[in-house]
């Protein structure tokens, strides 16, 4: 989402690194690059105005001037107003005193709402709440259908006495949810209201009475991040109109500037609650603003990437890994097995992009072919349990038949086979001080290849001591040998043929 962005801003401050005392001119300079690269990116004038007159106003004090790096210190500057625009603190959701608590979904039809009130349903779940989810939009044609079919994806119940498709009272069914709520004791009612394609009285004065009948504690205006500058006029029009509490950004992961989740906070006063990222239910996260200041500016979320691991990652199957991997003992069905716990964290290339220094890295990312995952597991799937235990018994005849199980070709899976043994090698050198890699994380172009390396005890064989049950590997070995060459074990690159 905020890229091109992050690029612009990124470009400016490597500008300023190479001075050693910043002039009223360079600062200047500074922010007229960084107000072109906030415009571009969409964001309201209003807020560019604000936004740069408050860095120019620290920027000219006492903290730059006297500062041992005056460039860094406009940086962090910058920072702390991206953090201030963005909302300041994180919002955590209000719960009710007496059960249960009520949010309200509001916003533009199109904007994600019943797809999003599934996701914080199973987030909500996740918590140890027990959410009930309201089909209120009654407009829509098959809206009630759709909220039925994401909440059985969620896992959570949802009151739809009406069929929807132009029938039924919303207002009506909102209140009856309360009751049943309350009888069947729901700790969270969601109710997932009807959006228009634009503004009207009718939308707004539906959504005043559902507002009405059922005291919302949380009122969550929902919007699109890919709208650009009618973000701000169509959240200030829910603002005036309904009232809101609180802003969910839809569609973070889209190839738009990113203008709205930079305006929508800082003009609408309310502060933007969560963040929704893809199409999975997994994919939905709080919004933290300083996190997301640090992603803008390239320094990468380390935090919300752990938590994801922690969330994923089971930390007694996780011991149990490393002590395999430790004892040589690592195999590709425990491989298999890891791949599965990183699916539980969503996109791998979402999760990269939280490095720092991703923005580096644009062009290998963009390039990052996720479907590669989905081609190595159906190779180790196609494997007996005894190949996958023992690679070593993979002769030409195997590989052959692997190849056709699983739709690829001998040569990834010899491509695969080679990297794992040279994943096997690395262990040596984790021994010795050298940088792991997290099990099944790919490496990026130019990184080198594997897994996590353990300690290893047992000695490299000589030169030629044993010979591939691979034929094609087996007569470059041989040809290797004779040239006085050391036979091509795959080359750099990572278990997912990334090279």
């Amino acid at each position: 989402m905020f890229g091109n962005l992050s690029e612009r801003l990124v470009e400016t401050f490597k500008n300023l690194r190479t001075k050693g005392k910043l002039s009223p001119a360079d600062i200047d300079a500074t922010l007229r690059e960084i107000r072109r690269a906030l415009l571009e990116a969409d964001v309201a004038l209003e807020v560019v105005k604000a936004f740069t007159g408050s860095v120019r106003e620290r920027a000219m004090g006492d903290e730059v001037s006297k500062a041992l790096n005056p460039a860094q210190q406009v940086v962090q500057i910058v920072n702390e107003e991206l953090v201030k625009i963005l909302g300041g603190e994180q919002r955590k959701l209000e719960f009710s005193k007496k059960p249960p608590t009520v949010i309200m979904l509001a916003g533009l039809q199109g904007s994600g709402k019943t797809t999003l009130a599934g996701k914080l349903a199973k987030w909500l779940k996740d918590q140890n709440q027990t959410p009930l989810l309201v089909a209120a939009d009654l407009q829509r044609p098959n809206a009630v259908n759709q909220l039925q079919v994401v909440g059985e994806r969620a896992g959570v119940d949802v009151f739809a006495p009406e069929p929807g498709n132009g029938k039924g009272d919303p207002v009506k069914v909102s209140k009856d949810a309360i009751k049943h709520a309350e009888k069947k004791q729901y700790s969270v009612v969601i109710v997932d209201t009807a959006g228009r394609l634009g503004i009207d009285e009718e939308l707004m004065k539906q959504a005043r009475d559902i507002r009405k009948a059922t005291d919302p504690d949380e009122v969550l205006f929902v919007i699109d991040s890919m709208i650009g500058q009618d973000a701000v006029n169509v959240a200030k029009a829910f603002e005036d109109g309904v009232g809101i509490t609180g802003v969910v950004l839809t569609k973070l992961d889209g190839d738009a500037r990113g203008g709205a989740a930079l305006s929508v906070a800082s003009v609408t006063g309310k502060p933007i609650m969560f963040s929704s990222t893809g199409e999975g239910l997994d994919a939905f996260e709080p919004f933290y603003p300083d996190r997301m200041a640090s992603r803008i500016l390239d320094m990468g979320d380390v935090l919300t990437l752990i938590e994801q691991t922690q969330k994923a990652f089971d930390e007694g199957e996780a011991q149990k890994m490393a002590d395999k991997l430790a004892s040589e003992t690592f195999t590709l069905e425990d491989f298999l097995d890891q791949m599965q716990q990183l699916r539980k964290m969503g996109s791998l290339k979402s999760m990269l992009a939280m490095m720092p220094g991703a923005n580096q890295m644009k062009a290998q990312l963009d390039n990052f072919d996720e479907g590669e995952i989905d081609r190595t597991e159906a190779i180790i799937r196609s494997m007996t349990p005894t190949e996958r235990r023992q690679p070593k018994v993979l002769n030409g005849s195997r590989r052959l038949r692997i190849a056709n199980g699983s739709g690829t070709s001998v040569t990834e899976v010899n491509s695969l086979v080679n990297r794992f043994e040279q994943a096997a090698k690395m262990m040596k050198t984790v021994a010795k001080g050298g940088m792991p890699q997290m099990p099944g994380m790919p490496n990026m172009p130019g990184m080198g290849g594997g897994f996590i390396g353990g300690k290893s005890k047992k000695k490299d064989k000589g030169k030629g001591s044993s010979k591939s049950g691979n034929p094609a590997k087996r007569a470059a070995e041989e040809a290797a040998k004779r040239s006085g060459e050391k036979p091509n074990q795959g080359g750099s690159g990572s278990a997912f043929g990334i090279n």
